[in-house]
C-alpha cells in the first residue's frame, strides 16, 4: 500500500466511521435533498418544520443554505431510493432517512476531505518538503483539528475547504513543461474554486484570489497557452455560477437573490453584508484563543503555522506565491469570523465560520517539520496527537455542542466520553426537535458509530476504528522505510567505489 493510499483509506475511515445525525443546519440541506428527488421541487415546504434555519418567501419555505453540498448529494441519494426500495426499505422512514443522510455525507463531506488530506500531501511534498512533513501536515488537518468532526456532519465547511485546496494544487500545476494538461489544470481550478462558492457563499473571496494566482502562472506560458488555461477555467466557474443563478431564479425569481436575503428569523443577518462587519477584537479573542469556541485550544498544532508559512515564502518564487496566497485565505477566514454577527455559529465544536482557513494555516506545517531538529519535531508531533485525541473525543461523542455550553470540551464532551456516552446527538434529519438531556442513554441512539452497529458499547466501540488506524499507520511507517532504502540504496549505487574514486 503506498503513503498516499494508506492515508486516504486513514482519513476516510475515520470520517465515515462515524454518524452524527440531524440538527438545523443539517437538516436545512438535507431537506432541499429530500425536496429535489422525493417531491421534484426546490421548496422544503413538506419538510419545513424539521429546522430553524430557512428563508420564506412568497409563501414557501427553501433552505437557506449556499446549495452546492446539497445538490452533490442529489445523484447518490436519487439513485439509492429506488434501489432502497426495491429491497423493501422505504426512504422516508426514520431508517431510510438515516441511511440516505449517512451516505450524502459520506460521499460528499468525508469524501472529499480525506482527499483533501492527500491533495495537501501531495503539495507540501511538491513545495519541497519532506514526505515526512508533508504527512505531519496532512494527519494535522484531517485528525487533529475541527476539520475531523466537520467531515463527519453535513455541513458545507470541510466541503468548501476542500474544493479550495484541490483548487490551489491544480493552479500550482500550470507550468512550463505540462502543456498538455492546460485544459485539465484551468477546469480543476474554475471547477474547485467555483463549486467551493456554490457551497459556501464566503468561499468567493478565495476563490478569486485562486483564479488571480492562476492567472500569474499562466501569463509567462505566452499568449495561446495562457488564453486556453484561462478561458478554461473561466468556463468552468461560469458553469458553476450558472448553476446557482438557475437555482436562485426558480426559488426566488432572480438569479440575484440570495437565500440569506429571505432568512426566516436571525434578524443580525440583515446588518452589514449578510451579518458580516467589521472584525471585533473581542470576537477574534474568542475565536482564536476562547474556552468557548477558541480553535488554539483545540488545535494547538495550528500556533506555529505562521511561522512555517514564512520559512516557504523563503524557498523561491513558487513557494513563496503558494504561502503569500495561503496566509491571505487563511486571515480572510479569520477575520471574517471576527466579525461575523454570529461569530460562535450556534451549536458548534470550534469556530465554525473560520474552519476553511485550516487547510492553509497546515501548509506551514510541512517545512516547518522539515527543517526543525528531531526534539522539536517530536514535541509539535506530541502537541498534534494532544490535538487528535481532544478530537476523537468530540467526534464520538458530539461534533456539535450545544450553544448555551460554555466550556463543551470541559462540561460535556471529556465527562461523556470518559463514562461510555458516545453518539449524544439527539436530533434527527427527520425532526426538528431535539432532548437536550443528551446523557439520558435514550435508545434507539439517533447518532451512532459503525462500532455500535456491530454491537459494541462505549469506548469498546471505537476499536474497530482504532484497529484500522493502527493497520493504516504501519502502511505509512512501512512506505517510509521503503523510500528511504531505495533512497539509501539509489545513492550507493551512484557513489562511485574505491577504485573508481582513485
Amino acid at each position: 500500500m503506498t503513503q498516499r493510499t494508506a492515508l486516504f483509506v486513514l482519513l476516510f475511515t475515520s470520517y465515515a466511521y462515524f454518524y452524527q445525525a440531524g440538527g438545523w443546519n443539517q437538516n436545512s440541506r438535507f431537506d432541499l435533498v429530500r425536496a429535489i428527488t422525493n417531491e421534484r421541487t426546490l421548496s422544503i415546504d413538506p419538510f419545513q418544520h424539521s429546522t430553524g434555519d430557512k428563508a420564506f418567501f412568497e409563501g414557501h419555505y427553501y433552505s437557506d443554505k449556499a446549495p452546492g453540498l446539497a445538490l452533490s448529494a442529489v445523484p447518490l441519494v436519487a439513485a439509492v431510493r429506488p434501489v432502497l426500495r426495491a429491497f423493501g426499505g422505504d426512504p422516508e422512514t426514520y431508517g431510510g432517512l438515516a441511511l440516505l443522510s449517512y451516505l450524502s455525507t459520506v460521499v460528499t463531506a468525508g469524501l472529499f476531505t480525506a482527499l483533501a488530506g492527500v491533495c495537501l500531501f501531495t503539495l507540501c511534498v511538491e513545495l519541497g518538503a519532506s514526505p515526512a512533513g508533508g504527512l505531519f501536515a496532512a494527519l494535522t488537518f484531517g485528525l487533529a483539528t475541527p476539520i475531523w468532526t466537520l467531515a463527519t456532519i453535513f455541513i458545507g465547511h470541510a466541503f468548501s475547504a476542500a474544493l479550495l485546496l484541490f483548487a490551489l494544487r491544480a493552479a500550482t500545476q500550470i507550468r512550463g513543461d505540462n502543456a498538455s494538461r492546460d485544459t485539465w489544470h484551468g477546469a480543476m481550478v474554475g471547477l474547485g474554486a467555483g463549486w467551493a462558492t456554490v457551497s459556501d457563499f464566503p468561499a468567493a473571496v478565495p476563490a478569486t484570489l485562486l483564479a488571480a494566482l492562476a492567472a500569474v502562472y499562466a501569463w509567462p506560458l505566452g499568449y495561446a497557452r495562457a488564453t486556453r488555461i484561462l478561458g478554461t477555467l473561466t468556463l468552468a466557474a461560469l458553469a458553476c455560477a450558472a448553476v446557482l443563478m438557475t437555482y436562485q431564479y426558480a426559488c426566488f425569481g432572480s438569479p440575484f437573490h440570495l437565500a440569506y436575503s429571505s432568512e426566516h428569523g436571525y434578524e443580525g443577518m440583515q446588518r452589514g453584508l449578510f451579518g458580516v462587519n467589521l472584525p471585533k477584537m473581542v470576537r477574534l479573542r474568542e475565536v482564536l484563543f476562547g474556552a468557548y469556541r477558541g480553535l488554539l485550544p483545540l488545535a494547538p498544532s495550528l500556533v506555529v503555522a505562521p511561522f512555517g508559512l514564512v520559512v516557504l515564502m523563503l524557498k523561491g518564487a513558487h513557494a513563496r506565491r503558494v504561502a503569500i496566497v495561503a496566509t491571505i485565505i487563511a486571515v480572510y477566514y479569520i477575520l471574517l469570523n471576527a466579525g461575523y454577527e454570529y461569530w460562535e455559529g450556534g451549536w458548534s465544536y470550534g469556530p465554525r465560520q473560520l474552519s476553511p482557513a485550516i487547510p492553509f494555516l497546515c501548509i506551514g506545517l510541512a517545512p516547518l517539520w522539515t527543517v526543525a531538529p528531531r526534539f522539536l519535531g517530536w514535541a509539535l508531533a506530541a502537541v498534534s496527537a494532544y490535538g487528535a485525541i481532544i478530537t476523537l473525543v468530540a467526534v464520538s461523542t458530539m461534533p456539535l455542542p450545544p450553544a448555551n455550553i460554555r466550556r463543551p470540551m470541559t462540561e460535556l464532551l471529556l465527562p461523556a466520553f470518559r463514562d461510555g456516552d458516545l453518539a449524544l446527538n439527539t436530533q434527527s434529519f427527520a425532526a426538528g426537535s431535539v432532548d437536550a438531556d443528551f446523557r439520558a442513554h435514550h435508545e434507539p441512539k439517533v447518532a451512532f458509530n459503525l462500532g455500535m452497529k456491530m454491537g459494541l458499547t462505549g469506548q469498546a466501540s471505537l476499536l474497530p476504528l482504532v484497529i484500522v488506524m493502527l493497520g493504516c499507520a504501519a502502511a505509512l511507517t512501512g512506505a517510509a522505510v521503503r523510500r528511504r532504502t531505495a533512497s539509501s540504496e539509489s545513492s550507493g549505487s551512484e557513489s562511485p567505489g574505491p577504485r573508481e574514486s582513485a
